[in-house]
């Protein structure tokens, strides 16, 4: 009986991890697949744990090792494509509608360089009142073209691109999160 009661809390958790897919953002986000293994459900990838009293865990706890500046990584994103990083930041904005993305920034100023993150493919997610919270993300680098779909997307959601490509299609830096402190404050 107890393996069934388990059984259906795992299928209930997977559900409920498929509905707010489903009610939240439309379309899957532009990122690579899981990398949660087999063995880690994705509940458990997605549930947040405090780490001290204003600072929150969000996906997997950040692995020990160097901090590269995020100005430096913006400055010459090409060198760091692809590479896995823990970079620090102003969080400038979060989407509204699931916390499936936010803006990461060198500092708390509209015009500092910024870059949007990712949190692998829908796998966790950060509070939709994170902006103005300073951040410690681990995650790999990407370059991409985002579509103009996309874009209009993520707008709709709060996103704000410096610089559209005349057809609506926009050029970002971009890191993909396996895990998220937030420390607010």
């Amino acid at each position: 009986m107890n393996q069934t009661r388990n059984s259906w809390r795992a299928q209930r958790s997977r559900l409920l991890a498929a509905l707010l897919l489903l009610t939240g953002c439309k379309g899957a986000a532009p990122a690579p697949e899981p990398v949660a293994s087999a063995a880690e459900p994705l509940a458990a990838a997605a549930s947040v744990r405090p780490a001290t009293s204003k600072t929150s865990v969000h996906g997997s706890a950040i692995s020990a090792g160097p901090e590269v500046a995020l100005a430096k990584v913006l400055a010459n994103p090409r060198e760091f494509e692809g590479k896995t990083v823990t970079v620090s930041g102003d969080v400038r904005r979060v989407c509204k509608k699931m916390g499936c993305w936010m803006e990461l920034a060198t500092d708390k100023s509209e015009a500092a360089p910024g870059c949007r993150v990712f949190f692998g493919a829908h796998q966790f997610f950060v509070p939709k009142d994170s902006d103005g919270s300073r951040a410690r993300v681990q995650g790999e680098v990407q370059v991409k073209q985002v579509e103009a779909d996309f874009v209009q997307h993520l707008e709709q959601e709060g996103a704000s691109f410096k610089a559209k490509n005349a057809d609506g299609t926009a050029d970002e830096v971009r890191l993909v999160a396996t895990g998220v402190e937030l420390t607010r404050g």
